[in-house]
């Protein structure tokens, strides 16, 4: 038996292929002449669907994953167990757009290279941040280890938690600090709520960390919060 949704019904008209096929060419056909930039959410997954969907029509997929996830980031930062619940999407293509995402993710860590000061280039940093944590429906908290020049040393989960809580035990983050030699960090979480605005609790910790942090000649640059609509820095608001 098939995955579901994925194979095509035996019996299947020969004339409806074409049709399938010429819509496909003019969907790449467009990409080619304006760009991504220049398409809507919905034509761009489209075309991601027609590469692992085969002989499909993908649009109305397309606008069904987004009615149910609301984004193009968060088609692909879904669970898989809720990807499988969309008509016309089986668990081989869901896998496959994990698989994507997994792309991206890399590509955006690329980005933040070991090379260069990570301060150098805050945009790719937060982008980096948002593919990694922006749509997990669990709060976790990761640590940037950076050396004396603002390099990237590590780049670390130390926890992961709840829907809205996370441990966070700065002994453990400075001890780890030093068993890296790291001079500096950058403290990052999300709220899968969506909403990124820090918390009491929040603000509390940061502070607590970067009071251990400096008589030790470490320095917390910011504290990143992720949400689905956007982020907030701690040092941004001044409340670090």
């Amino acid at each position: 038996m098939s995955k579901r949704g994925e194979a095509e019904p035996q019996g299947l008209s020969e004339a409806a292929e074409p049709l399938h096929l010429g819509h496909r060419e003019r969907a790449r056909q467009r990409f080619l002449a304006v760009g991504a930039d220049a398409l809507q959410d919905y034509e761009l997954l489209e075309l991601v669907l027609q590469i692992i969907i085969p002989r499909k029509d993908t649009k109305a997929i397309a606008k069904g994953l987004l009615a149910r996830f609301g984004s193009f980031s968060g088609v692909l930062g879904a669970p898989p167990a809720r990807l499988a619940e969309i008509k016309g999407l089986g668990e081989i293509s869901g896998t496959n757009l994990k698989i994507i995402q997994a792309a991206a993710q890399r590509f955006a860590k690329d980005k933040v290279t070991p090379d260069l000061p990570i301060l150098s280039s805050w945009s790719a940093l937060i982008e980096y941040c948002r593919s990694q944590m922006a749509f997990n429906d669990v709060e976790q908290f990761r640590i940037l280890f950076l050396d004396k020049k603002n390099r990237l040393i590590a780049d670390e989960v130390q926890q992961t938690g709840t829907v809205d809580h996370t441990p966070v035990y700065p002994r453990e983050v400075i001890k780890r600090t030093l068993e890296l030699s790291a001079t500096a960090l950058i403290l990052v979480h999300n709220h899968p709520s969506g909403d990124p605005a820090p918390s009491s609790a929040d603000v509390q910790m940061t502070r607590q960390i970067n009071d251990i942090a400096r008589p030790l000649g470490v320095t917390v640059h910011d504290h990143i919060i992720i949400g689905k609509n956007g982020h907030a820095s701690l040092k941004g608001l001044k409340l670090l």
